[in-house]
This record gives C-alpha cells, sequence and structure tokens, in this order.
C-alpha cells in the first residue's frame, strides 16, 4: 500500500476506497530471481511497490501505471495471484510514520490509515532494461535476491512468499522464463532461471531432456564466445500460438 508519482494533490473521493494493490516484480539477473523493494523517506521501512486505485481506472490499468513509474516498463507480463484482506495486515502506525516523515498533513490523509485490502500482483521483467525509479514517499528503490530481503512492512512478506509459491506452479504451465530472458538465451541461462526459482540445483542432462522434450524451444545459432567446439547454441520460446496449433493437430490425429 505505497504511493503515487502525484501524491501531493492525491485526494480521498478520486480513490476507490479500503482497496489497494502490491506488486512483487521479479527480475533475474543471470545469477539470481531479485525483487524490487522501496525504502520510505526518514522511516527505515521497507515495502513492496503498490498504490491505489482511481476511481475512473480498472485495477489492471492502476498496477500497469504503477510499474511503468517505478519501473519505466510497458507491456510487463503480469499475474494476479491473491488478495489480502487479513484484520492484522493493515498498521496505521507505520503509515502515519511515511506521511510524517514526508511531511504530509495527517488529517487531510486520515484516509490512508484505515484498514485496506490488497490485490496481489506478481510482475515478470527484463531486469537489464529497468531503470527503477522510487516514488514520492521512497528515497530509493533496489534490486534484492529473494532470500536476502530487508525486513518488510506489514504483511508483505507474506505477499513475496505467495508470490514465489504462485511463480512455481506456473513455472513451465505459463512459459514464465520467456519474461525473465533475452530473447535469445542459451540452454544453460535457462536451467539457472528455473534454479533460482524452484530454489534447487538440477542435473543439467536431466533438465535439458525435459525442455527439449516439451517442444517448447526454437533452436538457433551456436553463440561463439571462447573455443568452438564448445560454443552453445541459442534458444528461443516458440510463440503460445505455435504450440497451441500443434497440440490441435496432435490432437485431431
Amino acid at each position: 500500500m505505497n504511493s503515487e508519482k502525484s501524491l501531493k494533490g492525491l485526494k480521498r473521493e478520486d480513490f476507490i476506497e479500503n482497496l489497494s494493490y502490491d506488486s512483487v516484480i521479479f527480475g533475474f539477473n543471470g545469477e539470481q530471481l531479485k525483487i524490487l523493494i522501496l525504502e520510505y523517506h526518514n522511516t527505515g521501512l521497507f515495502a513492496l511497490p503498490g498504490g491505489f486505485v482511481r476511481r475512473d481506472e480498472s485495477l489492471d490499468n492502476a498496477v500497469n501505471r504503477g510499474l511503468h513509474e517505478r519501473t519505466g516498463l510497458d507491456h510487463i507480463y503480469l499475474e494476479q495471484f491473491h488478495t489480502f484482506g487479513s484484520l492484522k495486515r493493515s498498521d496505521s502506525e507505520a503509515m502515519k510514520r511515511i506521511l510524517a516523515g514526508n511531511g504530509f498533513d495527517l488529517n487531510t490523509h486520515e484516509w490512508m490509515l484505515d484498514r485496506f485490502i490488497s490485490v496481489a500482483y506478481y510482475a515478470l521483467i527484463n531486469y537489464d532494461e529497468v531503470h527503477p525509479e522510487p516514488d514520492t514517499f521512497s528515497d530509493s528503490i533496489n534490486w534484492y535476491a529473494v532470500d536476502e530481503l530487508p525486513p518488510l512492512m506489514m504483511d508483505h512478506k507474506k505477499i513475496v512468499d505467495k508470490a514465489l509459491e504462485v511463480l512455481r506452479s506456473n513455472l513451465e504451465k505459463k512459459l514464465v522464463g520467456m519474461n525473465l530472458l533475452p530473447s535469445k538465451f542459451t540452454m544453460k541461462q535457462l536451467q539457472k532461471v528455473y534454479e533460482s526459482i524452484l530454489g534447487e540445483d538440477l542435473r543439467r542432462t536431466t533438465f535439458q531432456r525435459r525442455l527439449l522434450g516439451m517442444n517448447i524451444l526454437d533452436r538457433h545459432e551456436k553463440l561463439f564466445q571462447g573455443k568452438a567446439h564448445k560454443a552453445p547454441y541459442l534458444y528461443s520460446f516458440k510463440s503460445m500460438d505455435t504450440i497451441k496449433s500443434k497440440e490441435e493437430v496432435l490432437i485431431q490425429k
């Protein structure tokens, strides 16, 4: 439950009351799965990027707007994965610290101290394309490895844990790796993504055999960086339309 870029003019009547969103933004730096985390001005509080929903926009548009403001990216892969509505999740004292630490009038923004139900999304983005931007309330936004997160406010650690659980279950069903890798990648890079998400090492030969057997990859030219005989092939994910059309042919047969 964070802020927008223009909170100086934020008015209660412009937003749907008691509804917020939080985003778990995943990126892969080639070695580790990471998450974008905000730190609020003058508070020492860390949180997931999030925000409120305006009355004249859809929930998805609100989330996309917030992600664009924090990453500069459009057309991000988004998955709505859970709604958090525990009676204990809101923390008015933390929000008071955030408002006071940024010089906001508590009476004017009293509505932000109320209980909020949060709809959670996870996003998968290309780590190298992101230039993280803090919002009005925060003085920094940085990448943290999933196993090296700072203490998060409210129930944001639970939100991260749930996002990881859903991401793992969706790993092959929705080909989420394509959103964390460049358009062409080596089998080693793909295996690294799987291992970083699953939190475990995978046997190379078994992994390669299984992925190739799924018929979801196109093989391209070799990546020549060192010795020619050791150059690995580059791969890309087939389009979902191609995969579906082949599945329909097999069903018809």
